[in-house]
C-alpha cells in the first residue's frame, strides 16, 4: 500500500478506529482473536501470524491464538468468545445476519453496538485479508515467537 498513499492513510485510520475504539465491550485480546480467526479461515499467513503475535500480548494467553489458528472449534475459549467468533464468521462469509445472530451475542452479554464493532472488525480484516493475499505479503520472522511467555501454563476457561 505504500505505492498509495492516500489508500493507506485511509486504511490505517479505519484500522485505528476500530481496534483501538474505548467503547464497547471488546477487549483488545477480543478484538485480535476476531482477526485471527477470520484471518485464519482466509487462509493469510501475514494476518495469522502478526495478530496471533498481538493477541498473545493483549490476553497473556500463549496458544489460545495457536488453537484458534488450527481449528477455532476445538479451541479453550470461553462461551462468549465462542458467540462472537459465530457472529464475526457469519459476516466473514457474508451470510444472511438474522435476528438469531444478535440473539446467539445478547445472551452472552453484547449489545446491537458489540455487534456492529464485531461486524465492523469481521469485514476490515476480510478486506486486509485480500489485500495481504493478493501483494503476497509475508510476516517477519520474529513474529513467530513475539509475546510467548516460557514456563506459564494457560488455564482454559
Amino acid at each position: 500500500m505504500a505505492n498509495r498513499p492516500e489508500e493507506f492513510r485511509v486504511f490505517f485510520a479505519y484500522h485505528d478506529v476500530i481496534m483501538h475504539k474505548k467503547t464497547g465491550k471488546l477487549s483488545m485480546a477480543d478484538k485480535e482473536l476476531i482477526a485471527v480467526t477470520v484471518s485464519t479461515v482466509n487462509r493469510t499467513l501475514y494476518c495469522v501470524t502478526v495478530h496471533s503475535a498481538s493477541h498473545r500480548r493483549y490476553s497473556k494467553k500463549p496458544t489460545l491464538a495457536d488453537q484458534v489458528a488450527v481449528n477455532w472449534k476445538l479451541a479453550d475459549l470461553s462461551d462468549r468468545e465462542v458467540a462472537m467468533l459465530e457472529f464475526a464468521l457469519a459476516v466473514c462469509r457474508a451470510d444472511n445476519i438474522t435476528e438469531e445472530h444478535f440473539q446467539k451475542l445478547e445472551a452472552h452479554g453484547f449489545d446491537r453496538e458489540d455487534a456492529w464493532d464485531i461486524g465492523s472488525i469481521s469485514a476490515f480484516f476480510a478486506m486486509a485479508n485480500r489485500i495481504a493475499l493478493f501483494t503476497d505479503m509475508r510476516p517477519n520472522p520474529e513474529y513467530y515467537n513475539m509475546n510467548r511467555e516460557e514456563g506459564k501454563v494457560q488455564s482454559s476457561k
